[in-house]
């Protein structure tokens, strides 16, 4: 080796050229040969990962070539294809409403309120815990089971309050009143979800929940499989009726059955939507487009407190987050196919079609040899027509393995910490509608800077910073004196949030850039298992709270700390989409080549003598 680095340092003699002399002996010609050849080799790959320049420079881009990286196409389609987030996040959040904590008690006996107020009945008949606090918390599941009309009829009020309680009979509510006047009508004051049906609100949330966890993994083989519009165009039509159908449900088993498949179709709409968004750009344009993607789900955040605000009762708040969607079953006359996708199906027409209707709007010709650059392009899929969509792609190389496991570590610590506090903000403490504003207000800027932070700093360490961040803050919180006012502690918690919403907006990005074309929905799909199963264990996150206050933040911080110090494990990406497995592995082992890398830096410093004209 140190012979051979030394004759590749070596110059070429003087006027070797002129001399005519057989340029094949020269040190210079075989340094500048082994060069040409290592070139050649990266050539023939996509360049996905940045460590090595040369291949951002030879990637082959045929869509990008073709309209442009972006345009007026791509703006357009971008900005409608984010809109698609506003009624998905709606179904989402939409619960934190329709099953809000309200006060309730035992429902009096008739006629009983024609005497004594609420509040008196609950002095009378309430049964109070015994509490080392000053206050004694008031029991809403049991009450005093006396004969109030009568003793009402005989005394007053103040005589009943001093009267000996110690031989009353004390029985279990079987019905309840629910104060309304700040949500209306709830799924908890509907049927009755308190005492021993508390669970079933939790129960209920993660019925949704999962549905997006299944919906992440099905949606990516039926998208992979028959397209990115038509498995949107489907979910949208299901989306709607589903809605409808919960908004109209007269049994809470029903209920939860139908919030378990809009679970299901919300997340296989944001998910298609997404891909379909990152295949339609080339260059910094995946970067920008991908982010900006995400930006109305904090402003659906700030929309549905507005919504209610104003529409209380949770089957109008139903109605009211459902219908919008009525205007996206459009889309279905304007948003083609993905030309990527059809390009990797072997579609080379309507690729084509697509690529037309694109120029025209973007004002930029297609090349004369399209064709050829299509036709071209189709071999390097591994199969001609239609590639196999396998779960078993995700694990079939070394690499592209390593990058499944590490990613669902991610998605799961991302998901339970962001959803940790986003889902949770009536735990937090203050009044839930200006919680839910100040959330979306604290995570816009957040996307935005990230796009910013993307450009410059690539996917890898910002991604690792912000998570890291982000659990640091909600661990701060557990350490603040419990005395100290809850403005400190809310604080906190946004801070927290904004760094996690970053990574929220990072994460999507990075995962489709590190997963090719032919497995791209099924990657994001498969990462969004870990994710639904985090997504689960948010509704009984807060439950921690019984044995210590501090509990459920640590655990978030702890979590988001583990998550952000994983992404270390891997490789950096560029701004361009990989087509096969093949290339994402290519790219990956090259890059990490340290021979290549000392054979190149060597290189990079002996000048190649020309030949005098």
């Amino acid at each position: 080796m140190a012979n051979s680095a030394e004759n590749w340092s070596e110059e070429p003699e003087p006027n070797s050229f002129l001399l005519g002399e057989d340029r094949s002996t020269q040190p210079g010609f075989v340094r500048q040969n082994r060069r040409q050849s290592e070139e050649k080799i990266i050539s023939g790959n996509v360049g996905v990962f940045k460590d090595d320049q040369r291949t951002e420079k030879t990637y082959d881009d045929p869509v990008s070539m073709a309209i442009g990286e972006f345009g007026r196409w791509q703006a357009i389609l971008t900005l409608i294809l984010s809109l698609l987030n506003l009624p998905c996040t709606w179904h989402i959040f939409v619960l934190t409403f329709q099953g809000a904590d309200t006060d309730f008690w035992c429902t009096p006996p008739p006629g009983v309120l024609h005497h004594i107020s609420v509040d008196q009945w609950k002095n009378l008949s309430g049964v109070f815990s015994v509490s080392s606090t000053k206050t004694s918390p008031y029991d809403s599941c049991s009450y005093r089971d006396l004969n109030y009309e009568i003793l009402l009829e005989n005394n007053s009020y103040e005589e009943l309050l001093k009267r000996n309680t110690q031989n009353d009979k004390i029985k279990m509510c079987n019905s309840w009143q629910f104060n309304t006047s700040e949500f209306g009508d709830t799924i908890i004051s509907e049927w009755n979800l308190v005492c021993d049906r508390k669970e079933l609100k939790n129960f209920a949330e993660m019925m949704f929940l999962m549905g997006v966890a299944f919906g992440g993994f099905f949606s990516g083989l039926v998208s992979d499989r028959f397209g990115r519009k038509k498995t949107l165009m489907a979910s949208l039509i299901m989306q709607l009726t589903l809605g409808i159908l919960v908004a109209i449900c007269p049994w809470f088993e029903l209920y939860m059955v139908l919030r378990f498949i809009l679970g299901f179709v919300c997340v296989s709409i944001v998910f298609s939507g997404f891909v379909l968004c990152m295949e339609l750009v080339g260059g910094k344009w995946l970067t920008i487009a991908g982010v900006l993607y995400l930006l109305p789900v904090p402003m659906s955040y700030i929309i549905i407190s507005g919504i209610a605000y104003i529409c209380r009762g949770w089957r109008l708040l139903q109605w009211c987050v459902t219908l919008p969607a009525v205007f996206f079953l459009v889309l279905h006359w304007f948003i083609p196919e993905s030309p990527r996708w059809l390009l990797a199906m072997g579609k080379v027409e309507e690729t084509k079609e697509v690529l037309i209707k694109a120029s025209k709007i973007n004002n930029n010709p297609l090349p004369a040899n399209i064709d050829k650059i299509l036709n071209q392009s189709i071999s390097k899929f591994e199969i001609n027509g239609k590639p196999k969509v396998r779960v078993s792609d995700l694990f079939r190389t070394k690499n592209i393995r390593k990058i499944s496991l590490v990613l669902y570590i991610l998605w799961f610590s991302l998901y339970l910490v962001y959803y940790g506090l986003v889902l949770n903000l009536s735990n937090i403490g203050g009044n839930i509608y200006v919680n839910t504003i100040i959330s979306g207000l604290v995570e816009i800027p957040s996307i935005l800077i990230s796009v910013v932070i993307l450009l410059k700093m690539g996917r890898r360490l910002p991604l690792c910073i912000t998570m890291v961040a982000g659990g640091i803050a909600c661990l701060f919180t557990t350490i603040i004196p419990s005395d100290t006012e809850k403005w400190v502690s809310l604080s906190l918690v946004m801070a927290g949030k904004f760094s996690v919403s970053s990574a929220n907006v990072i994460m999507p990005l990075y995962t489709a850039e590190l997963f090719p074309t032919v497995i791209r929905n099924l990657g994001v799909g498969t990462s969004n298992i870990p994710a639904g199963i985090a997504l689960i264990m948010v509704p009984y996150l807060w439950d921690l709270s019984s044995f210590s206050s501090v509990l459920p933040l640590m655990v978030l911080g702890i979590v988001s700390v583990i998550g952000g110090l994983s992404v270390l494990m891997l490789p950096e990406t560029g701004n361009h989409l990989s087509d096969t497995l093949e290339e994402v592995e290519e790219c990956i082992s090259i890059s990490n080549n340290a021979q290549k890398k000392y054979i190149d830096t060597i290189s990079s410093n002996v000048p190649i003598t020309q030949p005098e004209k």
